[in-house]
């Protein structure tokens, strides 16, 4: 992802990541210009994707969390006719189809330990997508040189972010930005 679209989703080291209607009203007046989206389902999204688009937001959406949309190329091409320009997920195969159709692609990655960063990059071998999320937030430095190194993709963070000192240690382990769903970190800037 060009550094130019990572300006589509932030303007500061944190894009709120939002798990309720609240949450979703409040990150609609956040200075970040992406909200990932973790919560809703097919009857709900067309509502949240005009109040995003009201708001002058980018909807980030979770596809392994919105509920009713098929994990498949039909609900993909689906939701790319709603409106949807960026998503967000675990698997692959999706995330190869969403850029089938034009979207924003972030690749999601658990990193528990050197064997999950190894199976990460192998998977980023065959696809890349536009950035990578990686989980917990709190990996160290090398794990994000390294994947940074050889995917030459922004890398994003998310989980376990609690303190604006956790958002600041990741930015300076080389994450280019972090999610977090507490609202009290939506406003930090470093």
């Amino acid at each position: 992802m060009p550094q130019g679209v990572l300006k589509l989703l932030c303007n500061g080291p944190v894009i709120p990541a939002v798990r309720n209607p609240d949450d979703f009203r409040l990150a609609m007046d956040s200075p970040s210009p992406g909200v990932i989206l973790l919560f809703g389902d097919i009857n709900t999204l067309p509502g949240l994707l005009e109040q995003a688009k009201q708001h002058k937001k980018r909807l980030v959406i979770h596809l392994d969390l919105v509920e009713g949309i098929g994990r498949d190329k039909a609900g993909i091409k689906f939701l790319g006719r709603m409106g949807v320009t960026a998503l967000i997920t675990t698997k692959s195969h999706l995330a190869k189809i969403a850029r089938e159709e034009s979207m924003i692609v972030i690749q999601r990655l658990f990193l528990m330990d050197s064997e999950a960063l190894k199976s990460g990059v192998q998977l980023l071998r065959g696809f890349k997508p536009d950035a990578l999320e990686v989980l917990p937030g709190s990996i160290p430095a090398a794990a994000v040189q390294e994947l940074s190194r050889t995917t030459g993709v922004p890398i994003l963070a998310g989980g376990l972010m609690t303190t604006p000192a956790d958002i600041q240690q990741a930015i300076a382990n080389g994450i280019c930005a972090v999610s977090t769903s507490r609202r009290e970190l939506w406003t930090i800037t470093i």
